[in-house]
């Protein structure tokens, strides 16, 4: 069975075509500045050079056609033809409380979807759009929808509300709702394989670490608090994205400096984090070795990220009542030793000790790794996410049973 996987953004739709009988991915690629000048598009398939091409996509209709053209064409493609393709995933932001694991998508579940575009008002219309695109350029065949909050669904109340009044959360559903779950899910079952145990036998902090950043509470294989909350803004320091603040900062700025509603979500969103700090880049990359370089606002950005990191996963562990392994994943998690390094040393108190020598190997290698001492009593593992197999291995399950 092959399946393609479709992540739709607001300008971009990222795609993997993917074959279930060996979890191999025969093309992957992306389409950019969907109905914006400037527009290309790129096709990597292993062994090949990589097809590029600088082209103008009016909509996601077109992007879709184009992505679906490339896949079966003489000279680029990897099948014959569409009918290879059994069925389509897709990547859906926010399913509110309507989703607790994936769908195959009918009307009743786009109307769902639909409905929590309030919820998620930067992805789910564009989620929708792929969705819509595909329909349109694949008619009959099964599409899936897998939400990024579905994992998170199993939190307890205690967990998810916030100390708001509770009409709030019956009139508009305001509560920690949590992101990253598909990640957050494969790296909790690789994570019990590499410790040869059942995910419903340990106790995870999982730690996905990139340009957006979210920690989770996994006790027994069941998401029991995550960092991110009613948005993705919620959480650690992240790019952009400020991560929790005092939320009278709200309104003391819009006061201040005349900020509309919109004007404020932008900057939390858009001009903080990393880059708010820096006043130069978003990018940790640049940071790390700013910092390195003796960048003291470089270096005060790395001492946030640690301690911050090192207060969600002391906090967890404490709630859970204990933890058993620490997972690092994402861009970041998986390609910084220098954080992973410094987070184990904060954490020795409660058993972690890490080799250096196997923390500095994992790194840009796309491969598992272990980095615990010997004599660790809580495992540190890094696990390159694979989000996409993840949304892959949902649909082929949901299909089979059509």
């Amino acid at each position: 069975m092959k399946i393609l996987v479709i992540n739709a953004g607001s300008s971009s739709i990222k795609y993997q075509l993917i074959d279930m009988d060996n979890d191999k991915v025969l093309a992957k690629g992306q389409a950019d500045r969907i109905g914006i000048e400037g527009g290309n598009f790129k096709q990597k398939v292993e062994g090949r050079e990589d097809f590029k091409l600088d082209i103008h996509m009016n909509n996601h209709a077109e992007a879709v056609k184009l992505v679906l053209d490339t896949l079966t064409s003489k000279e680029n493609g990897v099948i014959g033809s569409l009918s290879e393709i059994s069925a389509v995933g897709h990547r859906v932001l926010h399913g509110g409380e309507k989703f607790s694991g994936s769908v195959v998508i009918d009307d009743s579940v786009i109307a769902a979807i639909e409905e929590c575009c309030e919820l998620g008002p930067l992805h789910n219309p564009h989620n929708l759009t792929g969705i819509r695109a595909c329909e349109k350029m694949m008619p009959g065949v099964p599409q899936v929808a897998v939400f990024d909050t579905g994992f998170h669904q199993t939190m307890p109340d205690y967990a998810y509300l916030y100390a708001i009044p509770y009409k709030y959360y019956e009139k508009y559903h305001i509560r920690r709702y949590g992101f990253h779950g598909t990640s957050h899910r494969y790296v909790t079952l690789r994570a019990a394989e590499m410790l040869g145990k059942k995910p419903e036998e340990l106790k995870l902090v999982t730690c996905h670490l990139g340009n957006g950043s979210s920690i989770s509470a996994v006790k027994n294989g069941k998401c029991y608090d995550t960092s991110m909350g009613l948005t993705p803004l919620e959480g650690i320091i992240m790019g952009t994205r400020c991560g929790s603040v005092d939320p009278a900062i709200v309104p003391l700025l819009m006061k201040k400096e005349g900020m509309t509603p919109d004007q404020i979500d932008h900057m939390m969103n858009k001009e903080s984090g990393m880059l708010g700090v820096s006043e130069v880049t978003s990018d940790n990359r640049d940071i790390e070795e700013g910092a390195r370089n003796g960048n003291k606002r470089y270096q005060l950005i790395e001492n946030m990220v640690v301690h911050q990191l090192t207060r969600y996963i002391g906090g967890y562990a404490a709630v859970m009542g204990g933890v058993d392994a620490i997972v690092f994943a994402g861009g970041i998690g998986e390609n910084n030793p220098h954080y992973r390094a410094r987070v184990a040393k904060n954490l020795e108190f409660l058993g972690v000790k890490i080799d250096e020598e196997l923390n500095e190997k994992a790194k840009r290698t796309s491969v598992e790794y272990n980095i615990s001492a010997p004599d660790a009593k809580v495992q540190m593992l890094v696990i390159p996410t694979n989000e996409e197999l993840m949304i892959a291995k949902d649909t082929e399950e949901l299909v089979k049973a059509l």
